[in-house]
């Protein structure tokens, strides 16, 4: 049995809130009554809205409300050669394809088709019109500088791959429990990758969690759907399967999950007002320890 490894990775592009309160301590509480470790990770890789201002206030966070972690932190902006050769092997395997549109010519050119299916995040699917580019105008595209997204080809990945399926630990958002079928066909031809940014949120945290050699994987049921594609990436590129544990969300007065682009109170504004970390703990729901 392996030593059990927990995880927080939020990205330094805001200040902490509630939400990340309760991922963060209940991660260190599994890790703790687990005799395992726990690991902060700061999820960089969008250089453009991440700064080195937030990545302070989270460790100054974290370390107020008691946390303690082991060092080095990893930093994704660090680990770009990883990234790159996940794609080359997907990109060996035939799994991935460019496409050239952006995402307003995709709005518009659905826009024309009446209702599409949409992804659990509510973007519309990819229609697959890269699909019919040949490998000479993908080629000539490429090497003029056009930007481009690197996609997942989902229909072959789960073809190569076969079925796949993840253990869930706590109850995901529909009540599932234990041994979960994933199902990534819901997310379409998903962006592992574009010109400017190396490598999306799916493939970097696979990459980081399998080699940071993480066990245990405790996020919000936001990210529950997500699961799937990360399975996905996990079996086509022979990474070991972490257990997963889906939380409750952090709501607003109005039902919303709590969110950096909703302007969620932060914790430094709690810890201004004069909140203590027990405070924290009794406003996420959560036992002293």
């Amino acid at each position: 049995m392996s030593e059990p490894v927990f995880r927080f990775a939020p990205s330094p592009n805001g200040y902490l809130h509630l939400g990340h309160a309760l991922s963060a301590l209940l991660n260190f509480d599994m890790a703790r009554a687990a005799g395992g470790r726990f690991l902060l990770r700061l999820e960089d890789i969008d250089a453009a809205r991440c700064r080195a201002q937030y990545e302070d206030a989270i460790c100054e966070d974290l370390a107020w409300l008691g946390l303690r972690w082991e060092e080095p932190v990893r930093r994704q902006s660090a680990h770009f050669n990883t990234y790159r050769a996940a794609l080359a092997k997907l990109d060996g395997l035939g799994m991935l394809y460019p496409s050239f549109e952006s995402r307003g010519e995709i709005t518009r050119m659905l826009a024309q088709r009446g209702e599409w299916p949409r992804d659990p995040d509510g973007a519309p699917l990819y229609p697959g019109h890269a699909h019919a580019l040949s490998l000479a105008e993908r080629r000539a595209r490429l090497a003029a500088g056009e930007p481009y997204a690197l996609r997942l080809d989902i229909a072959a990945a789960i073809k190569h791959a076969g079925s796949s399926t993840f253990t869930e630990t706590g109850a995901g958002p529909d009540g599932e429990r234990g041994t979960i079928s994933a199902v990534p066909q819901v997310w379409g031809d998903v962006v592992l990758a574009r010109k400017e940014i190396p490598a999306s949120y799916h493939l970097c945290v696979v990459m980081d969690d399998a080699t940071q050699g993480v066990t245990h994987i405790v996020r919000g049921q936001d990210l529950f759907w997500a699961t799937s594609v990360h399975r996905l990436l996990q079996a086509l590129l022979g990474l070991p399967v972490p257990a997963y544990h889906h939380h409750r969300l952090m709501l607003d007065v109005d039902g919303r999950k709590l969110s950096k682009s909703t302007q969620a109170t932060s914790l430094r504004a709690l810890r201004a007002s004069g909140a203590t970390p027990a405070d924290i703990r009794r406003l996420v729901g959560l036992a002293s320890p």
